[in-house]
């Protein structure tokens, strides 16, 4: 899989807006792609087998209690001080909106009372309700190995097998909005009506499992046309004679090594709307529950979020006004097409980790305008929009963003970033930093994480995720 040219490193403290402390970065291949969509980033760490000795990651799937104490310490007193600092915004970024008590409450009406394991609490979102609030991410698995954009039976395989195993969401990877918006030549689309009928078996068992069916919709923008373990070429653009295309953006910036992309006109800008708008409606008649605009990990809609990577002078382009604009036209264009009855969550980065680029007061102001036009849930990741950057990897890095995003925008969050163990996810929830957390590849290592969960919480067998065929095995 692909290196997107980030460094990688941990140490305890950073500063939200991107700003780190002079550490040694260590190079990775972290965000294979969009693998980033999961929680676990480390996984993929030059230096994974030590931290698998310190105790940071479970090994052939187990986890003891005291493993599980890790982070238990200080009940995330850290990450606390790190968000408060998080909002001190530059006086040229947008400020964060004073809140009261009563308007957190509203935020907050969806917790559930510190006695009771939050993290197998339902949560309603318009009308659909998740049995509980540990989700499956979307994580590319780059398997639609006929270029056709349509699911086989891999991905019947290992989305369900996660439905079953207990998740309360299943996110379905990012699916492209047109051929030229794939990732990779192996990535899954919505882009055609006979797109449509290859994803309605998978829907539709995912949802007899017992989980909530979504689906994210991506435009990959210069990340696009990229190699994959398939056909090779990792880290590079795929030459047109082996399928590869012409990548577009909003400004002609490349992305580490891959090619150059081409400059979107206005009208093209129109038409990928559309694209969205199209891909939504197949959706709604595949049988998923939610869908997901992907904004975040450097894909076309946060190109054009960051300063850094939209150098337009056009109505798409210069301030925050500007960058935003095609984020909120896809918003509506969906908004207007789904059932006032389904959920819409967008997923952003609050930061890209640099200096003078996108960062959290923006995700702050992003996210109350998408609230009002109709999104029901932020899903906070960071990172993936610029190559060569360091970003500060540690348990929990990730979750201030999610956080800070809550309490300002008001709006639900989801929280990833090395979020692996029962009692971790479950003190995000009840703490509030989150409304749900997406445990990404420590479900790829085991897909019943869920039920495992369940038991080091102390669930019984009766008020776990349990199909009735699993109850003899239950933890």
């Amino acid at each position: 899989m692909a290196n997107d040219g980030q460094e990688y490193t941990e140490f305890p403290g950073f500063d939200m807006r991107g700003f780190t402390s002079g550490a040694t970065a260590a190079k990775s291949s972290a965000y294979d792609h969009d693998m980033a969509d999961g929680d676990d980033v480390a996984d993929d760490l030059p230096e994974r087998e030590s931290a698998e000795a310190r105790g940071e990651f479970p090994q052939n799937g187990d986890e003891s209690d005291a493993a599980d104490e890790i982070n238990e310490g200080d009940d995330g007193a850290e990450s606390d001080a790190v968000a408060d600092a998080a909002v001190e915004a530059d006086d040229d970024k947008p400020s964060s909106p004073k809140i009261s008590k009563k308007s957190l409450f509203k935020v907050a009406k969806n917790a559930v009372k510190a006695e009771t394991p939050a993290l197998f609490s339902p949560i309603t979102l318009r009308s659909v309700t998740a049995r509980n609030r540990v989700w499956l991410p979307p994580m590319d698995t780059y398997s639609a190995f006929a270029g056709d954009g349509k699911p086989t039976p891999f991905h019947y395989q290992h989305y369900v097998s996660r439905a079953v195993g207990g998740f309360g969401l299943v996110c379905m990877e990012a699916t492209a909005v047109s051929p030229e918006g794939r990732i990779s030549i192996n990535d899954l689309g919505l882009w055609n009506d006979d797109q449509v009928e290859a994803f309605k078996w998978i829907v539709a068992d995912i949802k007899q499992a017992g989980a909530v069916a979504a689906v994210q919709l991506n435009h990959s923008g210069r990340k696009g046309s990229q190699g994959s373990f398939s056909v090779g070429y990792d880290g590079e653009s795929l030459p047109f004679d082996r399928g590869g295309w012409q990548t577009v953006a909003p400004s002609p910036i490349a992305f580490g090594r891959m090619a150059e992309p081409r400059e979107l006109g206005v009208d093209e800008i129109h038409r990928i709307v559309d694209e969205f708008r199209a891909a939504a409606e197949r959706a709604v008649r595949a049988g998923f529950e939610v869908i997901e605009i992907h904004a975040a990990h450097g894909y076309l809609l946060s190109e054009f979020l960051d300063p850094l990577t939209n150098m337009r002078t056009d109505e798409y382009g210069g301030g925050l006004s500007g960058r935003y604009r095609l984020l909120l036209e896809v918003t509506d264009a969906i908004r207007g097409v789904i059932p006032e009855t389904m959920p819409l969550f967008v997923r952003v980065s609050a930061t890209d980790w640099a200096a003078g680029g996108w960062d959290l007061n923006q995700t702050i102001e992003t996210a109350r305008l998408l609230k009002e036009h109709g999104v029901d849930l932020v899903d906070v990741s960071t990172g993936g929009l610029l190559p060569g950057v360091a970003v500060p990897v540690k348990p929990d890095y990730q979750v201030p963003f999610s956080q800070q995003v809550r309490s300002k925008a008001l709006v639900p969050t989801t929280a990833v970033g090395l979020i692996t163990k029962p009692k971790q996810a479950d003190r995000v929830v009840r703490k509030g930093e989150a409304d749900a957390v997406q445990i990404g590849r420590a479900a790829l290592r085991d897909p019943y994480w869920p039920l495992r969960a369940a038991g080091k919480l102390g669930l019984s067998m009766d008020e776990a995720p349990y199909q009735p065929q699993y109850l003899r095995g239950a933890f």
